[in-house]
C-alpha cells in the first residue's frame, strides 16, 4: 500500500470518527510536533490565522522540537481535514498527532 493511499484511508476514517463524535460546528484541538524552527512555526500559525484560534507552543527539553497546540472552532469534519492537509503540504517535517 502506498503512502498516499494510507494517508487517504486515514483521512476517510478520521472524517467518519469526527462526524460520529461531535455536533458541528465544534471546537477542535490540533496538535503538531515541528522541528524547532521559527519559520515553520510561523507557517503553521499562519494557516490558522483569522480563524479565532488559540495557539500554544512548547519546546521539548532539548529544544530540538516544538509542540504546537491549536484550539479552533471548525465548521465540519471536511474543514478539519483540509487544515491537516494544508499543514502537511506547506510545512516540511511536521508530525500531526
Amino acid at each position: 500500500m502506498s503512502d498516499d493511499s494510507k494517508t487517504e484511508e486515514f483521512y476517510k476514517k478520521l472524517k467518519i470518527q469526527l462526524a460520529d463524535t461531535a455536533l458541528w460546528p465544534a471546537a477542535y484541538l490540533y496538535k503538531f510536533i515541528i522541528p524547532t524552527d521559527t519559520e515553520k512555526i510561523k507557517k503553521v500559525e499562519g494557516i490558522f490565522d483569522n480563524l479565532g484560534a488559540v495557539i500554544t507552543t512548547k519546546q521539548s527539553k532539548n529544544a530540538k522540537y516544538t509542540s504546537v497546540s491549536i484550539n479552533v472552532r471548525m465548521k465540519n469534519p471536511d474543514h478539519v481535514i483540509t487544515k491537516y492537509k494544508e499543514v502537511a503540504e506547506k510545512v516540511e517535517g511536521v508530525i500531526s498527532l
